[in-house]
């Protein structure tokens, strides 16, 4: 599970570097997708973070040498920062799919 979840933490931190790219190099974008994509940079950031504080605490609790409450919380805040990642990814892709669906 560990290898599963480092697997996606990884694929959002290379989505993370494409998303502030694009608003770094072009002059021709608003101020405002420059904000949203460091906001979903900040959060995918945070996540990655959570995520290797979660599997740090849990080697140390392996390892004797961190307490089993310290591991519940952090395992429960990846959680959660993993769960406002995906559902920031769904509703993107939902306004995306809508734009699609959009007469010309």
């Amino acid at each position: 599970m560990d290898a599963k979840f480092a697997s996606a933490a990884a694929a959002y931190a290379n989505a993370a570097r494409g998303i502030k790219a694009p608003g770094t190099e072009g002059g021709d974008r608003a101020g405002a997708s420059g904000a949203f994509a460091d906001m979903v940079s900040d959060v995918i950031g945070q996540s990655v973070k959570a995520g290797q504080a979660s599997e740090r605490s849990a080697m140390q609790a392996v390892s004797g040498t961190a307490s089993l409450q310290d591991v519940v919380t952090s395992v429960a805040a990846a959680e959660t920062s993993l769960q406002t990642v995906v559902a920031i990814r769904d509703r993107v892709i939902g306004a995306y799919q809508e734009i699609m669906r959009m007469p010309i």
